[in-house]
């Protein structure tokens, strides 16, 4: 792949920097998620060529591996590798970011609490992932939103004054 420039923004941005990227990166670093079917059932609504391709694209770069899963030869189990990992910090400014400054469903306290203790969650992070451990690290956020809205919306709605 041509380089842009030899900018270390924009080649971050050439390796990893579109939406369907980062979504399976986030995936596989805090939802647990190993195969195409988790990403293709993840609600975010990505077709199955652009997965396929951002798969792939990601796998090219370094940034995740596939292996074959288990017993079933046409299963096959992505992973971050160490420099797929090394973008968690950047996730996770990206989700305190995104909660703070949009109408995102996202627990406060939750967000809060990652905020004021990002080495911690880091760690956390990282910890599961020498592990192998696919427990989700936060959760499903876009369960919330519609309900959340809904609620908001309602409480927003101003009552006609008694006559």
């Amino acid at each position: 792949m041509k380089r842009r420039s030899g900018c270390p923004v924009s080649l971050g941005l050439e390796r990893f920097g579109d939406r369907w990227s980062l979504l399976i990166i986030r995936d596989l670093m805090v939802r647990g998620f190993q195969t195409f079917k988790d990403f293709q059932n993840s609600g975010e609504g990505i077709a199955t060529n652009i997965l396929a391709d951002r798969l792939k694209k990601l796998e090219g770069f370094g940034i995740i591996t596939a292996t074959v899963g288990g017993d079933d030869a046409r299963k096959v189990n992505y992973r971050l590798t160490e420099k797929g990992i090394d973008l968690a910090p950047v996730l996770l400014e990206l989700l305190i970011w995104g909660a703070r400054h949009e109408d995102s469903g996202a627990s406060c306290s939750l967000i809060a609490n990652m905020a004021k203790n990002r080495e911690e969650i880091l760690a956390e992070v990282r910890r599961r992932w020498l592990a192998h451990d696919h427990t989700p690290l936060i959760p499903q956020f876009d369960k919330n939103v519609a309900a959340s809205l809904g609620r908001r919306a309602s409480a927003t709605t101003k009552q006609p004054a008694p006559v």
